[in-house]
């Protein structure tokens, strides 16, 4: 069956190699140029498709007239979208016989929308999932074809969550994929009002709000750790703290929110419920962890993060 992929990141190079698996005729590959402003932790899309020979565009605008009518004349009779970035206008949705297919990283109708790996852990939840999905011009609102579900461990962080879900994908296509082949494709209707929809997340969005308890804390951290920009907070001089790894402990302490506890070798903050013991920051420009950060705030008159 002859495609058109549009694909990005490590989910990106899952579904192309499931389609290579699969037999699929890949008539062209579209992704992003990387970000120079970006953490580039993962693979090339564009590179792999370079290294299969195939014809490979990363246009800035893929919804213009010029590349709607270069992928209309592919002919081809699906379209699949592995973590593309952006939206992909009706006009080329309409053009397969067969349909346009999405892969979408949680079991929808929940988590539509953007990040939703990062939002699932911010949130707490403990289960999540991949779906594919037919596209529609509205995100992620496509018919059902097919999902496999992931279970949260509570230590997961967005990477390692990621690295699971990019597993339960592969495992999903090779399900699905032969049925699309095939044009025998279950189909099922979502229903939007009884899911959620998220938008992206900025740097910005990471600084912690001492107020909410520690499990809250716990888990933005651990949402949005490396590779992501990570949760940060405030000294009083400015001195921007970014907490990469932490854990939430129980603490009768009479202390004020966003205080440091120093106790024995360990640092901890207090939160509006219980604290946070700090295991892995940055700190002026400095990487500390363990027994390092405790001398380090044994030496600041600085006591206090907000």
């Amino acid at each position: 069956m002859k495609t058109v992929v549009f694909a990005y990141h490590n989910m990106g190079l899952v579904g192309l190699e499931a389609l290579k698996r699969h037999g699929f005729d890949i008539a062209a590959v579209f992704t992003h140029e990387d970000d120079p402003r970006e953490n580039v932790w993962f693979g090339s899309v564009k590179d792999w498709a370079k290294r299969e020979g195939l014809e490979t565009h990363t246009p800035d605008e893929v919804n213009a007239m010029r590349w709607i009518e270069r992928i209309a004349m592919m002919n081809a009779e699906a379209i699949f979208s592995f973590y593309y970035r952006k939206m992909i206008c009706h006009e080329i949705l309409e053009l397969p016989r067969v349909g346009a297919f999405n892969l979408h990283g949680s079991l929808l109708p929940a988590y539509r929308g953007r990040c939703p790996v990062n939002w699932v852990i911010i949130n707490g939840e403990t289960q999540t999932g991949v779906t594919l999905h037919y596209m529609v011009e509205k995100p992620d609102a496509g018919d059902i074809v097919g999902q496999r579900a992931v279970d949260i461990a509570p230590t997961d962080t967005a990477k390692s969550l990621y690295d699971k879900l990019c597993g339960a994908a592969a495992e999903l296509l090779d399900d699905y994929l032969p049925l699309i082949k095939q044009e025998t494709i279950p189909r099922r209707r979502q229903d939007l009002e009884k899911g959620s929809y998220f938008g992206g997340r900025r740097p910005e969005d990471g600084r912690i709000d001492w107020k909410k308890s520690a499990r809250e804390i716990y888990n933005l951290i651990r949402g949005v750790t490396e590779p992501y920009p990570g949760a940060y907070a405030l000294m009083r001089d400015g001195t921007k703290v970014i907490i990469w790894t932490a854990e939430p402990v129980e603490s009768d302490e009479s202390a004020k929110v966003g205080e440091l506890i120093l106790k024995n070798k360990d640092v901890l903050v207090q939160t509006g419920k219980d604290a946070i013991r700090l295991l892995d920051i940055d700190v002026g420009g400095q990487r500390l962890k363990a027994g390092q950060i405790h001398d380090y705030f044994s030496k600041n008159t600085e006591r206090e993060l907000k």
